[in-house]
């Protein structure tokens, strides 16, 4: 049962907890998940919202999302979408009138306005948020600058400017702008933009007795407090109903072993090169720089897909699913032209919801399981991947002295060295790249703030051994499966 100063974080913990354990108990269809909206908002008094009507509507789009299934008014099969009845909720208009309004006798902000959505108010001019088209021709005509122009948070969050809105004030994004970075979910003040769930489908494979292996990303380590690392998680996996769990910190060793060597025939050829493994920066280099995408872009898969790999290599049919921060991994997940990526991804949240739907703890566990270098364990940071791809070149003994690169991390930081990039003004050699500030440990879904991550996880990763990254690797079959992204042969990373 819903309490009254439930946050609205909890509140959608608890709807992937209740849907999870449906799904668990084969209950779910139309029946239980209306019985579960009127559970969770009980009524008659409304405790979010307006009033229980619209918090009942807006649960039911919450369902359909825990369910992996789209809500009206989105683009179909978008990760990111919109729930409209809760972005009702923004009262904030683009453009407003401030104090500095003198009334002037002229009136330009009044004859600039094409739409007849100026007219004197109390004490100022007074724009009607239900006639204004956002054109800022007021703002732009004002002698006094009276006229401000304000930003919705989600707008202003998106870096690749996906976000409009429809004649109602709705959100609107641009599938064909959007990078899925997610950052536009946790900036909106009312909840209203959230992204598909795959936990009923990965309950479905458990259920039905398939392979089923967890992978998590290498921010894992510190999102969950003291002590609790790798193997708690792995634990814990297991219990759920998982096969196995493997540290993506091992895939980052993976593609610094073979992005290292692309790095070098392209320095050597005088060839600028990005990484490939932030999918939120590839989408970026895809839909807003493609002929950098073409040209530029590392032909070696992401951590995260050479685990995928690996682990399909070793156990024919599995499926894969990866945890992490990351909203922009779930549409690397469903892109089936890169082949056997992993089949699903989840949140931190996301998971943490699925081990709680089975009364599952994560607690600290005496356990030195480790398949990844320090190296690997990096790439969750700003910086990381391109220091595991240099120390692959030192391992192989090249010199790495006279190689600049670009650590770009954020969204901003990112448009910004792929400009540079394709206007032929980039000063380093290589661009790192990571759409989300300090890179995967300040994902949109981490647990906990960046300095309690950070905290813990340097307690962790200090029980890690000093274990080469080609060493490492040589305890894997690295010629049973490709590191390229189109599938094709790649060798051993030597």
């Amino acid at each position: 049962m819903v309490t009254n100063d439930m946050g609205f974080v909890f509140f959608r913990h608890m709807i992937n907890v209740e849907v999870s354990k449906l799904a668990w108990e084969d209950q779910l269809n139309e029946d239980t998940k209306e019985a579960l909206v009127h559970q969770l908002i009980p009524g008659p008094l409304a405790r979010f919202r307006c009033c229980i009507y619209k918090e009942r509507e807006i649960v039911r789009d919450r369902i359909r999302l825990a369910c992996n299934q789209d809500i009206a008014g989105n683009q179909p099969g978008m990760t990111v979408q919109v729930i409209e009845p809760a972005c009702q909720e923004c009262p904030l208009q683009s453009y407003s009138v401030t104090d500095n309004c003198r009334l002037c006798m002229g009136k330009p902000c009044q004859s600039s306005c094409r739409f007849n959505a100026i007219n004197i108010g109390a004490g100022r001019m007074f724009i009607d948020p239900n006639k204004c088209k956002e054109c800022g021709q007021c703002a732009q005509n004002c002698p006094f600058g009276a006229i401000v122009h304000l930003v919705r948070p989600c707008k202003s969050a998106c870096p690749v400017g996906a976000i409009s809105y429809d004649d109602y004030g709705l959100c609107v994004i641009d599938e064909n702008k959007c990078i899925e970075c997610g950052q536009c979910i946790h900036s909106c003040s009312f909840a209203a933009i959230a992204s598909r769930s795959s936990l009923v489908d990965i309950i479905g494979h458990i259920k039905a007795g398939h392979e089923v292996y967890a992978m998590c990303a290498p921010a894992t380590e510190g999102q969950f407090g003291e002590g609790i690392g790798m193997p708690s998680l792995r634990k814990a996996l297991k219990e759920v109903g998982f096969t196995d769990m493997v540290e993506v910190g091992l895939g980052g060793d993976m593609t610094a072993a073979y992005e290292s060597a692309e790095w070098s025939e392209a320095y050597h050829d005088g060839r600028k090169m990005t990484t490939s493994c932030c999918p939120a920066f590839i989408n970026m280099l895809k839909k807003h720089f493609p002929k950098q995408y073409q040209e530029n872009l590392s032909s070696t898969v992401s951590p995260m897909c050479a685990v995928s790999r690996y682990l399909k290599s070793q156990h024919k049919d599995c499926i894969t699913v990866f945890v992490g921060p990351c909203i922009a991994k779930k549409s690397e997940a469903k892109d089936r032209s890169v082949p056997d990526n992993a089949d699903y991804a989840v949140t931190y949240g996301e998971i943490t919801a699925l081990l709680d739907s089975r009364n599952i703890q994560l607690a600290p566990v005496d356990d030195t399981y480790q398949e990844s270098s320090v190296f690997g364990k990096g790439f969750a940071s700003s910086g990381g991947v391109s220091q595991a791809v240099m120390e692959c070149m030192k391992e192989r003994g090249e010199d790495v002295d006279a190689i600049r690169v670009c650590k770009a991390a954020g969204g901003a930081e990112c448009k910004k060295a792929l400009s540079l990039l394709k206007a032929g003004r980039l000063p380093e050699d290589f661009i790192e790249g990571m759409a989300c500030v300090g890179g995967c440990v300040g994902g949109p879904s981490k647990h906990q703030t960046e300095s309690e991550i950070r905290r813990a996880r340097e307690n962790l990763l200090k029980k890690a051994d000093s274990r080469k990254i080609l060493e490492n690797l040589a305890s894997y079959p690295m010629d049973s499966f490709s590191m390229h992204r189109d599938g094709s042969p790649s060798g051993l990373p030597v």
